[in-house]
């Protein structure tokens, strides 16, 4: 563990190992630098059940925990429905599928998302 704080990027880039080494499915990252104050990144992914969706989250809070020196902020994780862990730079959502297929967090965040898919619906 460095003294130094890792940089967005990094603590990235272990989010999206750690979800990876721990099965998590359909993984997303969507850049929100310049578009949202709350962090420069949000990943969206989903585990098979609320007992995966626990132990994929528990285990990044972990990790970020032994290997940063990083407090992150779990909430959702008793339900195991959604699971959001704020680690300051980047916000990890996980989903059981039918829960992430209900909010649709993606299309609300991801840029010109809405648009893409309009124009799909006018060329059919």
């Amino acid at each position: 563990m460095s003294d130094a704080d890792p940089s967005s990027e990094l603590l990235l880039e272990r989010i999206i190992a750690s979800l990876e080494d721990d099965k998590a499915e359909d993984i997303v990252q969507i850049d929100l630098r310049g578009r949202s104050d709350m962090a420069d990144y949000m990943v969206i992914c989903s585990g098979r059940s609320s007992r995966q969706v626990a132990a994929i989250s528990e285990k990044l809070v972990d990790r970020l925990k032994l290997e940063f020196g990083r407090l992150s902020k779990i909430e959702g994780k008793e339900t195991g429905d959604w699971v959001l862990i704020d680690t300051a730079d980047v916000i990890v959502h996980v989903f059981r599928p039918e829960v992430r297929e209900f909010y649709q967090l993606e299309k609300m965040w991801q840029p010109g998302a809405q648009h893409r898919q309009d124009m799909g619906q006018n060329l059919e």
